[in-house]
């Protein structure tokens, strides 16, 4: 017996989908899972569980280049330590904006906090997909986002119109080394309303 192709297989498996969701009353086409990772992250592990530490240790993995974050005489030393580990929104105040390498060159870092309801799929996807991991306040702890999965998905009544739904965060936990540093947040399991925002940072010289 000949077996179908793959082609045949992914279109089969769009045409059960659109049906699945059409019979349910939804207007959407869901199509494959995809992902977005940011590649070659160093692992920096937090001296201790407390908050400012984690906070440190997960700034120093999204930097990753010890002029900026966030050891002695580094651009950001004094602005990290200074910011509130809890509070995402304190942490974008102190950090956006202009800052001094050890060698005084200025540089430049945007911070953005977001809530959940304010953050978009593209959003972060793009974001990913150009290298730039983020922080996730997650259950009033930090975690540092380096990838996430995600599906295209298409309403039939306006062709050509593709969005995106979020459907794992893939997380980092800078309190571990071993196999609890990996952390997943899927959004069918895990209650939304216990994540406190992201953290979007990017920095150039200014």
């Amino acid at each position: 017996m000949t077996r179908p192709s793959r082609a045949f297989l992914l279109a089969f498996a769009a045409v059960v989908t659109h049906v699945a969701a059409s019979t349910l009353g939804y207007s959407q086409t869901y199509y494959q899972d995809q992902q977005a990772r940011v590649n070659s992250l160093p692992t920096v592990v937090a001296r201790s569980d407390d908050p400012s530490d984690l906070l440190l240790a997960s700034l120093e993995t999204i930097f990753h280049n010890p002029e900026i974050c966030c050891g002695r005489s580094s651009a950001l030393e004094d602005s990290a330590q200074a910011a509130d580990a809890r509070s995402l929104k304190d942490i974008a105040s102190k950090l956006d904006g202009r800052h001094l390498l050890g060698d005084g060159r200025p540089i430049h870092v945007t911070a953005a906090y977001l809530t959940p309801e304010a953050v978009t799929a593209s959003h972060v996807v793009g974001e990913l997909a150009d290298q730039h991991p983020m922080l996730m306040q997650w259950n009033s702890h930090l975690y540092v986002v380096y990838g996430v999965v995600y599906v295209r998905t298409e309403d039939p009544s306006e062709p050509g119109t593709v969005g995106m739904i979020t459907r794992k965060f893939l997380l980092w936990d800078t309190r571990y080394s071993d196999e609890r540093r990996n952390v997943v947040f899927d959004r069918e399991s895990e209650d939304p309303n216990k994540v406190q925002g992201l953290l979007f940072l990017q920095w150039h010289m200014d």
